[in-house]
């Protein structure tokens, strides 16, 4: 199923002139460390498959759903017999601002259950048959059908978040729709400033929050501090640069965003468990 992997950088197969991928896979194979820049959607149709991304291992039954992040490392593991939809779409087919915000709070994984997701579990599921229906149809516009439907996952999903349904959340709708437009300025700001020096004071005044009361909203709305939040889009960042054995660990360093060597040094360990020339010689293995 893995085509095109350099180390543990998955280059994704897309179809011609398409931002789209999806295997109906049957293979008994586990599938190593890797990683890429789309999403992917696992969701077993028979038998049961295991994946383990961050430092979180889910196992999927039968019709459960995987949605894992952008730039996530994960592995995958295969029962003996089965199958299941892998599906990778394109960061660049749903590049909207909020998209920023889902992404934080899903991260690095988030998996669909009847239990976790009862009110729209259905229709998820429902939506992942008939990507795939879809994908291998070769109808007209069928793409435009596909990103559709996986906006629609996303949208189902992001709106019954444990995070935005949660007893914590403000009763009002309008103040909750007005702190998600003020998250989601946030977080596209993050994604386009990330290398420069930003503080949680200067996000804090961008949102029009004082730093304790945004430092407390920021970590409910996008599940993890504001810091952490930060220093994983500039790790991410990080990853792409270290395919490019001509760049010094202190150029990857302050081309993400850091101060120092040590500094991106000791958060690569801490969010990779691995240091960043460990994952360079991976990506070259």
């Amino acid at each position: 199923m893995i085509r095109h992997l350099d180390g543990i950088y998955e280059t994704v197969d897309y179809r011609t002139d398409s931002q789209i991928c999806l295997y109906d896979n049957i293979e008994c194979e586990d599938y190593p460390l890797h990683w890429h820049t789309s999403f992917e959607l696992i969701m077993p149709i028979v038998n049961t498959y295991d994946v383990v991304c961050g430092e979180n291992r889910y196992h999927l039954r039968e019709g459960d759903l995987l949605i894992i992040c952008p730039s996530m490392i994960h592995e995958l593991y295969a029962p003996d017999s089965g199958e299941r939809i892998i599906f990778q779409p394109s960061t660049g087919c749903v590049s909207i601002k909020e998209m920023n915000l889902l992404v934080s709070m899903l991260s690095p994984a988030a998996l669909i259950t009847p239990e976790e997701y009862p009110t729209v579990y259905e229709q998820v599921y429902r939506d992942m048959l008939e990507i795939k229906d879809e994908y291998f149809s070769y109808a007209p516009y069928a793409e435009s059908r596909i990103v559709t439907l996986f906006l629609e996952i996303m949208v189902l999903v992001g709106r019954n978040h444990k995070t935005i349904v949660g007893q914590n959340m403000t009763p009002s709708i309008s103040r909750q729709k007005e702190y998600v437009d003020k998250f989601q300025y946030v977080t596209s700001y993050i994604e386009e400033h990330f290398a420069e020096d930003l503080t949680l004071e200067q996000a804090a005044t961008l949102a029009g929050f004082s730093k304790y009361h945004f430092s407390r909203l920021f970590r409910q709305y996008t599940n993890t501090p504001f810091y952490r939040y930060l220093n994983q889009k500039r790790i991410d960042h990080a990853k792409t640069l270290l395919a490019n054995p001509s760049l010094t660990m202190i150029e990857v360093a302050l081309q993400s965003g850091f101060s120092s060597q040590s500094a991106f040094l000791r958060m690569f360990k801490q969010l990779n468990n691995c240091t960043p020339t460990e994952f360079r010689n991976m990506y070259k293995d």
